[in-house]
């Protein structure tokens, strides 16, 4: 039997992981903080990965795989030296914020990356997945790294891909607010996708960088997929960006923002090259099945709940009928 560690997977990413290995068959334990459930089936071990001999009850045996998806360094550097004799193989999930430029098209995994940051700093999120990529290069040609973009699905805590099937499902024939969308695009990879190829692949032994994506994708068509779905039939209004920046509408996440909408000097951020991706085996599922699953989510959750990224819709009313003002002069 197999026998893998993930540090955490009692979280969102790390807890799909870990339940896609238990899934394979293998014998899984998680050490996480606690507060939290690991996946039925899982051996949770409890420990602060801030304090010292966190490690001490999981380096006691070997691993033939070790799971790590921490934005700390020092987390991951203190991992990587206690377990790095006891691992046959790690899979790190880093991000495609590491690259240092955003400006590019379609660049790839060769492109150049930020610079890391020191001491263990964890206050730039580029720039400490930078350095957790270098920690994790210790373990040499043992380490397959995941650099995946925007990651969705059922679950996701970040509230933004699904805000956009639940927007439209509960606006139902009301209009809903868009950002104008010419010239943007949008890249995701369902959470189960990017769960089955850091398994396989370290079930294969593979090694490598890779950019877990999906494919580079209109804004407008991500959007459409999204409306379909919620069966959405009133209006939809398009912004430019310079008037949502005028009313304090914010890019990308967070709150009054509209997730997914990035500057437009962004281009690279949503276009990553991913033919390494799937030639080292990863595959994607369609977006509009991952629309529909996150769509389901969402009602399951509440339509109307609060969320940590988005326009509520009181504030998008008023938003549209201060942009309608604007019109009349």
């Amino acid at each position: 039997m197999t026998d893998v560690l993930i540090l955490g997977g009692t979280g969102w990413v790390s807890g799909r992981i870990a339940q896609a290995w238990l899934d394979r068959g293998a014998r899984v334990t998680c050490l996480a903080r606690g507060g939290r459930a690991a996946p039925a089936g899982a051996d949770l071990v409890t420990a602060d990965r801030d304090a010292p001999g966190a490690y001490e009850e999981v380096v006691r045996q070997e691993w033939d795989e070790v799971v790590d998806i921490s934005s700390h360094p020092r987390h991951v550097e203190d991992a990587v030296s206690a377990l790095e004799s006891r691992a046959v193989h790690w899979s790190y999930v880093s991000s495609v914020s590491v690259y240092a430029s955003a400006a590019e098209y379609g660049a790839d995994e060769s492109a150049a990356i930020v610079e890391p940051a020191r001491d263990g700093a964890a206050d730039d999120y580029a720039r400490a997945k930078a350095a957790a990529e270098g920690a994790v290069g210790a373990l040499g040609d043992r380490v397959a790294i995941s650099r995946p973009g925007l990651i969705v699905g059922p679950g996701d805590p970040t509230d933004r891909f699904g805000y956009w099937p639940a927007r439209f499902a509960a606006a139902a024939a009301e209009p809903v607010m868009i950002p104008e969308p010419e010239g943007l695009w949008a890249q995701v990879i369902d959470v189960d996708d990017l769960a089955a190829f850091v398994v396989s692949a370290a079930a294969r032994g593979w090694r490598g960088v890779v950019n877990a994506v999906g494919a580079s994708t209109p804004l407008a068509e991500v959007l459409a997929a999204a409306r379909e779905a919620a069966g959405h039939t009133g209006a939809v209004v398009p912004v430019p960006a310079a008037r949502l920046v005028a009313h304090d509408v914010a890019y990308w996440a967070g709150p009054r923002s509209l997730p997914l909408w990035l500057p437009d000097d962004m281009p690279g951020f949503a276009s990553r090259d991913g033919r390494a991706f799937r030639a080292a085996g990863g595959r994607t599922r369609a977006l509009s099945e991952t629309v529909e699953r996150v769509l389901a989510d969402e009602r399951a959750r509440g339509l109307d709940r609060p969320r940590r990224a988005g326009v509520s819709r009181e504030d998008e009313v008023a938003l549209l009928d201060a942009l309608a003002s604007d019109d009349r002069g």
